[in-house]
């Protein structure tokens, strides 16, 4: 071997095990942040119970619990809330939230839920918008709208169904409604601070006939307009919400 590719070689070897002499020392005084959402303690458990609302203007609610391959697949320090709402007109929408602990790996991009249960996306009416909220103070909350179809047996018979599907990413003082950016920022503020910021992801989720994607979609943010601040503590009441 030339003395070029032996150091280069040595250069090689130095930088992985700087990094992981950096990962390993992060990880060993790395401190998990606070939930950006309403939670309470889980008896004789580490996890946390999102706090979803029981009722919303206009809505009941029922718990759903978590699938149990959901539950089995992600790590154990996640946690998780789920509910079901409907309107007195019939108008149902499905909230599930999964937060991570200190294991990062519980999220990931919700799309492969979404295409994981079948659904295809449609990426031409699919994308980021917001939603306006007037609770705790006005502002507009980015979130991720996609399109979906599937083909669903109703009464013996094979029909087209569509959904909306609208989801984001909060944590302690930080929103997001992109997942390159919430892993961005979650890099940046451990290397920053020392904290893994605990971020969550929240869906919602509706079904509707071909043709009803932009009602049924602004069903939904009246919905989220009056949900959200019963649940969600970012941004504060007394301050605006900032990307880290």
């Amino acid at each position: 071997m030339s003395r070029r590719k032996w150091i280069m070689a040595v250069v090689v070897l130095v930088l992985v095990g700087a990094t992981a002499g950096v990962l390993t020392r992060l990880r060993a005084n790395q401190k998990l942040g606070q939930p950006g959402l309403r939670t309470r303690p889980l008896a004789q458990s580490q996890n946390l119970e999102i706090l979803l609302p029981e009722r919303v203007s206009g809505f009941t609610s029922e718990p759903v619990e978590q699938d149990k391959m959901v539950l089995g697949a992600l790590p154990k320090d996640t946690s998780f809330g789920q509910r079901r709402y409907e309107a007195g007109d019939g108008f149902g929408t499905l909230v599930n939230v999964v937060m991570m602990g200190s294991d990062r790996t519980s999220l990931h991009k919700p799309q492969f839920c979404l295409e994981g249960s079948g659904w295809r996306i449609d990426h031409a009416a699919s994308g980021e918008t917001t939603v306006r909220l007037e609770r705790p103070q006005p502002y507009d909350l980015p979130v991720m709208k996609l399109i979906a179809a599937k083909q669903v047996t109703s009464n013996g018979q094979t029909v087209a169904a569509r959904a909306v599907y609208v989801y984001w990413f909060v944590a302690e003082d930080a929103l997001t409604a992109r997942h390159w950016q919430r892993m961005w920022w979650m890099a940046k503020e451990l290397l920053r601070t020392g904290v893994l910021q605990r971020w969550a992801y929240v869906t919602c989720f509706s079904v509707c006939q071909p043709g009803q994607e932009e009602a049924t979609f602004n069903r939904m943010k009246e919905f989220l307009a009056a949900a959200v601040p019963e649940f969600q503590l970012t941004p504060r009441a007394d301050a605006k919400a900032e990307a880290p």
